[in-house]
């Protein structure tokens, strides 16, 4: 994105066009990234969905195996698999992308926030899945195992089922880990105070174990592994806060200008 300084006096339809150009080369910038990396990857897809699957099959009953209910099954989850976890290694790029297109119009002091923050951000995210796929998958698979055990059923699970499901805890745990910042940005935006944060810790705790009700399995171990880590990172998120924001006073937009 050109410094606004620069544009004062290009006509407004020229600026707004040459950021729309820019826009599309930094899009196919981060698309090419992330294929290249899945392009790298994707000799070797029937292993990484294995791997992925690990936790799963090492709870499974003797003989325990998973299922294809569709023709391209197959081929196609491992393909999905490997083009996610393409898209997790190419996203410091993607997200440089982002950040070289909108940076020139921040404020210095939004500037200084933001870039450590996105980088935490994502370091938590995979925080957040590593912790899904170390502890909360084995756990879960160990607890439902011994569950249908004394009821003679036989827990198979179809491979594109199982990606569901992993798909939808790897982003609640990881999302969850990003409390911190969450916390973090509210208390240096002036949003909220510390105090604030304090006052409202018992409707967070009830609010954590709402959303692990909706997100996890029914079962209350797992629950409350989604629960209270949630709860951990908020007060861990407060203790960030105290530490990164102070006493120092909000900025202001007023105080500074967009710096190139």
């Amino acid at each position: 994105m050109s410094d606004p300084q620069q544009n004062q006096g290009e006509a407004p339809e020229e600026t707004f066009i040459s950021h729309l150009v820019e826009l599309r080369d930094r899009i196919i910038r981060a698309g090419i990234s992330v294929i290249v990396v899945f392009l790298g990857l994707v000799y070797w897809a029937p292993d990484i969905f294995r791997l992925l699957a690990r936790p799963l099959m090492q709870n499974l009953p003797k003989d325990g195996k998973m299922i294809v209910t569709d023709v391209t099954g197959s081929f196609f989850v491992p393909m999905k698999v490997t083009m996610l976890v393409a898209l997790v290694i190419a996203l410091p790029f993607v997200l440089y992308q982002i950040w070289a297109f909108v940076a020139p119009g921040l404020y210095q002091h939004e500037k200084k926030l933001v870039t450590p923050l996105v980088g935490s951000s994502y370091v938590l995210f995979l925080c957040g899945m590593a912790f899904a796929y170390f502890v909360v998958f084995p756990t879960i698979f160990r607890v439902m195992a011994h569950y249908n055990a004394p009821l003679g059923a036989e827990m198979t699970t179809d491979i594109d089922n199982y990606l569901s499901f992993v798909l939808t805890m790897f982003i609640a745990f990881g999302v969850t880990f990003e409390v911190p910042i969450v916390v973090v940005l509210l208390v240096r935006m002036g949003i909220l105070s510390i105090k604030k944060l304090k006052e409202i810790r018992p409707y967070v705790i009830v609010g954590a174990f709402v959303v692990s009700a909706v997100v996890t399995p029914p079962d209350v171990f797992s629950q409350l592994i989604l629960a209270v880590p949630l709860i951990i990172l908020y007060e861990a998120g407060i203790i960030a806060a105290r530490l990164i924001v102070g006493k120092q006073p909000v900025v202001k937009e007023e105080e500074s200008s967009p710096t190139s």
